[in-house]
């Protein structure tokens, strides 16, 4: 047993090393974890949204419309069919979000993915379906989209929630909310903030 804890354990000179960098790895995890906000993730609170200044026009033309008196964005783009579905969801569209804001490669004008395509559809009649009993005989799957028949809900209703939103330049009204940002003190004295 002593012979394999000597494999296992890197002999007296490596420890201090290799503690500097698990603790700079740690370090640095936890301040992205902090700096990202990430625990707002687990929330349906809309701000949410915004911790990426890209979702802003989309943001202030929700803010703007009257969804924001009934629904928050997971209200509407997120599965609604299970938590276990719902979280997935998030996780795999947090992670490619994520990838794209840090990566630099989010394009002026956002456009919803096809699995968010089929999210919302599913949501706009969960929500609406005592509204209008009539909108099932002109119901569309994505299938069908895909290949010019059907129609989608925004199809018609093209100024919910977010009207023709195309970037930030063409969106009036898209602030940024008062947030706390956490830019270490010592970097804010450095560029003179």
């Amino acid at each position: 047993m002593s012979g394999l804890l000597r494999k296992i354990i890197p002999p007296q000179g490596w420890r201090l090393p290799v503690a500097v960098l698990l603790g700079i790895l740690i370090g640095l995890a936890l301040y992205m974890f902090k700096a990202s906000n990430a625990v707002s993730y687990l929330s349906d609170k809309p701000e949410t949204c915004i911790n990426c200044h890209v979702m802003v026009p989309q943001y202030a033309t929700w803010n703007h419309s009257s969804h924001r008196e009934h629904a928050t964005c997971n209200d509407c783009h997120v599965p609604h069919d299970s938590e276990l579905s719902k979280y997935a969801f998030k996780a795999q569209d947090g992670i490619r979000h994520a990838t794209y804001f840090t990566m630099r490669w989010e394009p002026e004008v956002i456009k919803i993915k096809d699995a968010g395509i089929s999210v919302v559809q599913e949501n706009c009649k969960r929500c609406h379906e005592n509204v209008n009993e009539n909108v099932s005989t002109i119901e569309a799957n994505f299938e069908t989209i895909s290949h010019g028949d059907g129609k989608l809900c925004w199809d018609c209703h093209r100024e919910v929630p977010h009207g023709r939103v195309h970037s930030l330049s063409s969106t009036p009204d898209a602030h940024i909310p008062e947030k706390n940002y956490t830019t270490p003190q010592w970097l804010k004295d450095a560029i003179g903030n």
